[in-house]
């Protein structure tokens, strides 16, 4: 059975956006490269084209690839959301009890997770432990580094 997985809109139409591309330009590419590769005489010995076939082999893979992701997904409805609890889409502030260092994240799928923009996987370790929580709960967390504790401040909606 297929694993269904949860998008944002944003999330989603990025993917879709990723596939329109791959098979627009990026079978155009392709094409091209084949093309010209079998202008240079014979086949049955040119690097050229056996190079460019494999690619070609590997970007329909990534496209079939993308399109059961597509089939799939599914729109996290964000109204449905309970926001007196840490899950996908909250926006949740959190103190490291021995550092005293405060961070939000926003909870997102694995395919969205960005640390640079704040969004961490629900399947990280830290994720995880923090599903579910709520405001004034203690995650213990275990991760490569130990053991480590996280205090949750506030939790919001993502927007």
């Amino acid at each position: 059975m297929a694993k269904i997985s949860y998008y944002t809109e944003e999330g989603l139409n990025k993917l879709k956006n990723e596939l329109n591309e791959m098979k627009t330009k990026g079978r155009t590419a392709i094409a091209a490269q084949i093309a010209e590769a079998r202008d240079k005489g014979d086949l049955s010995e040119n690097a050229e084209y056996d190079a460019a076939k494999d690619a070609q082999g590997m970007h329909e893979m990534k496209i079939a690839k993308l399109e059961e992701i597509m089939s799939n997904a599914r729109v996290i409805d964000e109204s449905a959301i309970d926001s007196s609890i840490v899950a996908i889409l909250s926006v949740v502030k959190i103190k490291n009890r021995k550092n005293g260092m405060e961070v939000s994240y926003t909870l997102v799928s694995e395919e969205e997770a960005d640390l640079k923009a704040g969004k961490i996987s629900v399947g990280s370790p830290i994720g995880k432990g923090l599903l579910g929580k709520k405001v004034g709960e203690i995650a213990e967390i275990k991760v490569p580094a130990g053991l480590m504790e996280f205090e949750v401040l506030e939790i919001g909606r993502f927007s």
